[in-house]
């Protein structure tokens, strides 16, 4: 086994969060590969984005926000957010020299020695004074459990399989979610699909009307006190509401977003309610989020009782030295550049013997 190599941070993941730290340890004086490592697992740039389904296009991607020091600029509507987000991605790599390491798979941290932490790759070991984990969530779809389930005859998929609308032409489809990709995915199939059935545990909720700063950050502080109480995050999008687009309007208005309540059992074709109703289907698509890619610092013991990992800002309370990025509060585009550079600012403060901030 040769011996770990040491740097003072190991930032893990290369999203919108990873860049973004990357960049603030870069520009404070850090250097790539001599001071710091960034460590992603997916085989190119582009962070979750990549993987985005092809008529996701960047027009209707909603608050996408520019990583520091470089903007998005002249980007086409009409292509794919996963091509045009991958490119941007890229050169920003590039131009900033931030030398990430792909793919690379991280599986676990543990206490090292001399106060250092072990980050454990198939590809060596490195050792850290500090860690920014920026991992996201699109590893860890989240697939609720319904009795009767894996008795359908039909096809189940996520999300984080969908490809586009094409491929349930002529399909009865059960949309099971009450988020933006929920709706997003209802609204491409309608034209192709057979029928269209949605279903949500909570009626949704649509907001209209301009979404301030005032509201954006009443929004975040919602979402960050559960962070700080231990318990896991809710979306951003949990406490905002879904906006009440010209698109959405549509759909209220034909009848596509006729909301029902969740079903109570899976049949062999189809969903059923206790009180005898029932929809016939040959596709059920978990429009049902996703969970944080944290199984990897199991070996720190970071959870609280309550589930979740307890922050000050993005530091975790049983450890100073680990930061998460893009978790809860800072889950959002603009929230994962503002709290890279936060992590950095509280980690340099670390690695000189100064105080943290309470």
């Amino acid at each position: 086994m040769n011996a770990a190599r040491e740097v003072e941070v190991v930032v893990i993941g290369a999203g919108q969060a990873g860049l973004s730290a990357a960049y603030h340890l870069r520009r404070t004086g850090f250097e790539p590969d001599r001071d710091f490592v960034v460590l992603d697992h997916s085989p190119g740039p582009g962070g979750a984005w990549q993987f985005r389904w092809p008529s996701l296009t960047f027009g209707k991607v909603h608050g996408m926000h520019a990583l520091p020091g470089m903007e998005l600029t002249d980007a086409d509507p009409a292509r794919p957010s996963s091509e045009v987000v991958r490119e941007y991605f890229d050169r920003y790599e590039r131009t900033f020299g931030l030398r990430v390491r792909r793919p690379v798979d991280v599986r676990a941290v543990r206490e090292g020695t001399g106060g250092r932490l072990l980050v454990q790759t198939p590809d060596g070991t490195w050792a850290a004074r500090a860690l920014i984990n920026a991992t996201g969530t699109w590893d860890r779809p989240f697939w609720p459990r319904y009795p009767g389930q894996e008795t359908f005859r039909g096809r189940q998929l996520h999300t984080a399989q969908y490809a586009g609308p094409e491929e349930f032409t002529g399909r009865r489809v059960v949309v099971v979610g009450g988020g933006a990709s929920g709706t997003q995915h209802l609204l491409e199939l309608a034209p192709y699909a057979a029928a269209t059935t949605w279903v949500t545990r909570r009626p949704p909720v649509f907001r209209e009307g301009p979404f301030d700063q005032e509201a954006g950050r009443a929004a975040v502080g919602l979402v960050e006190e559960r962070v700080r109480q231990g318990l896991p995050p809710r979306s951003v999008v949990s406490v905002t509401g879904l906006p009440l687009t010209d698109a959405i309007r549509r759909g209220l208005a034909d009848g596509v977003l006729d909301r029902r309540p969740m079903f109570d059992r899976v049949v062999p074709d189809g969903v059923e309610w206790r009180d005898g109703g029932e929809v016939t289907a040959d596709v059920i698509l978990w429009a049902t989020g996703f969970r944080a890619a944290l199984g990897h610092l199991t070996p720190l013991g970071l959870r609280e009782p309550g589930g979740g990992i307890r922050l000050e800002g993005t530091r975790a309370v049983v450890d100073p030295r680990v930061h998460l990025l893009g978790y809860g509060p800072s889950a959002s585009t603009i929230g994962a550049n503002r709290a890279g550079r936060a992590a950095v600012r509280d980690i340099r403060r670390l690695l000189a013997g100064e105080p943290v901030a309470a």
